[in-house]
């Protein structure tokens, strides 16, 4: 993939506007989007659309858009149809005192704050709070506060993080700010639906209208309260609890508050016309409290779990349950309980850098780019705190514009690992085979399908290798603001990613960026600087393997996950890759990193690897048939290559093609149970040339040459001699 052109990160990632091809569709009380959706780079950010009442975000690849969230219409029985410019149903609010007040809205009076007002659908509701101390020793009321409040957040033995309340009365509510404990209860607003359409949810306080109605456009300032009608200048009953009146259309409603109860849901009792239940008078006083089988002393707690504990008071049992409040996690969250807490919390996933084909990058926070230097540069490393660095060594394989990864090297302290080609390990300079562990802050282990060495650190940073050139590094949030290198920052910013060792913005200028973390100085280099500047402007002359790339967006093979993960970035490094490729399946790489995203992802995908002929043995690796019959494991340089015409016979018949572009002398290889060499047959017109190699000078060779000048003074002068001894078949050194 080239690098992301500027007139188009432009209009995606700076444009104010992006426009979708999207239509809405009006619905009775919803909005949605339908068409297709708008590609997007900018990840985690919010995108900005032509259209009101939709929040959109990139993520993933896609503009991502959700409806913004309306206040809730659960109490309303007559709401407000929408109209063409608003966004949102709402219920009709209330006219009091000369102002409108949205449906919803609560206040106190200034001059008593123990006075409670709530508007709900056309209802205003007037009631004074009730005060509840759990503690022995509150503290009076500040300026401005109705209620004592007791220091410590603790209710019936359960800590009290933002709001409580009690099971016996779920109408009280406690809250807790500054470490200190207010606990009050209000009354519930009148309700305009009739009796027979509110319900009561078992452990919450208030009914709830189950039916809702269009308002119908009143001539009079009449008022509806249930199945009635009413006008100003009469009193009417909202409830067994209420006495109301009808001021401008807006039912006002004064409402006692029931005193606290102290006994449990099943004990209260309620007499016939009595608006408040209340307790039993105790037969006598009880010192102990008896639960689920077991008992409890006064002033004792005990915990049911998580989320409720108890306390004995009087020989009675008093819970508190712990409220949570709706969340909604970001881009990068995930909803999780944890194990001893009462309510989920979003936590932020790990970050990801992946590094795959011709080298292409995708940072922790979602920026893609493409660099194809050929040195050794820091991937990415603990700027703060020094704890780790990640080292990567790039190898051109005497191609003009492309380079892969070839070593992989973490520091730790006092830890070097170095990952190699076909998935050499080694530690601290010595040669390791995985499972490996070493103390408690190393643990180096294949994959379970055996395709990838694992590295993971008692720090929390792992490192994935396929001993070809896919990189995964998977940091913990601790190190978010901590990090630098070609992986980016990991701040959950995407457009700073590209920062230079100096601190510069490199966004429009990749190599100059990917430049400034090279290490090692020229030496570290495959590639010769001129033809390494050569390379910021790749050619790609063939087109015609294009289509191996197509699989990336066929629904047979990755479509469960193009849904939910663009491939578009893929797609067009998969064809970039394609380009220069020494062995003709270079889209494998591509491949190979989306599927490594959408497992991520969570997607179950099909075996696509049969699907694509991406087998294991693409880049080189040596089919198990060449191993059959017990014999040695027989490995080739990945630059010991022949010319396309030749072809290297293995045991069991089995060939290696190797590309032209990597042409380089074969390395000798010698088969260790029989003791034998192996021969090459090469075709004759393969020419000596000093220029390009050393094999001239190997000694097997120059055995073999003087073996063949005494076969010849044995034609001349016919004299026997005896030849020396030795069956190796030394190859004569190739032509470029």
């Amino acid at each position: 993939m080239r690098p992301v052109d500027a007139s188009r990160n432009s209009r995606i990632l700076l444009g104010a506007i992006v426009i979708l091809a999207i239509s809405m569709r009006q619905a009775t009380a919803s909005a949605s989007l339908s068409g297709y959706r708008e590609p997007c780079t900018n990840e985690g950010e919010e995108v900005r659309i032509s259209m009101p009442c939709f929040k959109c975000i990139c993520k993933n690849g896609f503009v991502e858009c959700e409806q913004e969230s309306c206040p809730a219409v659960d109490d309303c029985y007559i709401y407000k149809k929408k109209g063409p410019d608003e966004c949102c149903d709402k219920c009709i609010g209330c006219l009091y005192q000369g102002r409108h007040i949205d449906s919803g809205t609560e206040w106190t009076d200034p001059d008593d704050p123990c006075m409670h007002y709530k508007c709900v659908s056309g209802v205003v509701t007037r009631s004074e709070m009730k005060c509840y101390a759990p503690c022995s020793d509150p503290s009076p009321p500040r300026k401005g506060q109705c209620c004592p409040t007791c220091l410590g957040c603790r209710l019936n033995g359960q800590k009290v993080l933002g709001e409580a309340t009690l099971s016996e009365d779920p109408c009280v509510k406690c809250t807790c700010s500054g470490h200190k404990l207010t606990c009050t209860k209000r009354s519930c607003p009148v309700l305009q639906c009739p009796l027979s359409k509110q319900i009561r949810t078992p452990g919450e306080c208030c009914p709830r209208c189950n039916d809702r109605r269009e308002e119908i456009h009143r001539g009079s300032p009449m008022c509806i309260l249930g199945k009635a009608v009413h006008f100003p200048g009469k009193p009417y009953h909202g409830d067994q609890c209420s006495n109301c009146t009808c001021q401008n259309g807006t039912s006002v409603c004064e409402k006692s508050t029931c005193p606290i109860l102290e006994c449990a849901l099943e004990d209260q009792q309620r007499e016939p016309g009595e608006c408040c239940p209340s307790c039993p008078m105790p037969a006598e006083f009880r010192s102990t409290c008896a639960a689920a089988g077991k008992v409890y002393q006064n002033n004792e707690t005990w915990s049911l779990n998580a989320c409720t504990s108890c306390e004995c008071r009087a020989g009675e049992v008093r819970c508190a349950n712990i409220q949570c409040p709706k969340k909604k996690c970001g881009p990068n969250e995930t909803l999780l309980s944890v194990s001893g807490e009462c309510c989920p919390r979003c936590v932020e996933s790990p970050a990801v850098c992946t590094v795959f084909g011709d080298p292409h990058y995708k940072t922790f926070d979602g920026n893609f780019y493409s660099f194809q230097g050929s040195c050794k540069y820091q991937l990415t490393a603990d700027c703060v705190g020094h704890t780790f660095s990640i080292r990567v060594t790039n190898d051109a394989r005497l191609t003009k514009y492309s380079s892969w990864t070839k070593t992989v090297t973490l520091k730790l302290e006092g830890v070097k690992v170095n990952l190699g080609h076909r998935m050499r390990v080694k530690v601290n300079g010595t040669r390791v085979e995985p499972p490996y562990r070493l103390n408690q802050t190393l643990d180096i282990h294949r994959s379970a399908d055996g395709t990838e060495v694992i590295v993971e650190t008692a720090l929390g940073v792992k490192l994935s290798w396929d001993g070809l050139n896919f990189i995964q590094v998977q940091v913990p949030t601790a190190y978010k603001g901590k990090l630098c290198g070609l992986c980016g920052n990991y701040n959950s910013i995407f457009r700073d990613d590209l920062f230079t060792r100096a601190g510069l913005n490199m966004t429009h200028n990749v190599w100059r960026f990917a430049r400034s973390w090279a290490v090692g100085g020229p030496k570290a280099c495959t590639r010769q600087r001129k033809k390494e500047l050569a390379a910021r402007h790749p050619q790609c002359k063939t087109k015609k393997l294009y289509p191996l790339c197509k699989p990336l967006r066929t629904a047979e093979v990755f479509g469960r996950c193009n849904s939910l993960l663009n491939p578009d970035n893929y797609f067009a490094s998969c064809k970039f890759d394609m380009c220069e490729c020494p062995h003709r399946q270079c889209y494998c790489d591509s491949m190979a990193a989306y599927a490594h995203e959408c497992v991520r992802q969570g997607v179950q995908l099909p075996d696509w690897r049969t699907l694509t002929g991406c087998s294991r043995n693409a880049s080189g690796l040596l089919p198990p048939a060449a191993r059959a019959g017990g014999g040695p494991l027989l490995l080739l340089e990945p630059n010991a290559i022949d010319a396309g015409i030749l072809q290297q016979q293995l045991p069991g018949g089995n060939s290696i093609r190797r590309h032209p572009k990597r042409l380089r002398r074969p390395k000798l290889i010698e088969q260790r149970e029989q003791g034998q060499g192996l021969e090459l047959d090469l075709p004759l017109h393969l020419t000596h040339d000093r220029k390009h190699h050393k094999l001239l000078h190997h000694p097997l060779y120059r055995k073999q040459q003087l073996q063949q000048q005494q076969q010849q003074k044995q034609q001349q002068n016919n004299i026997p001699l005896q030849p020396i001894s030795g069956n190796r078949r030394t190859p004569p050194p190739l032509q470029r």
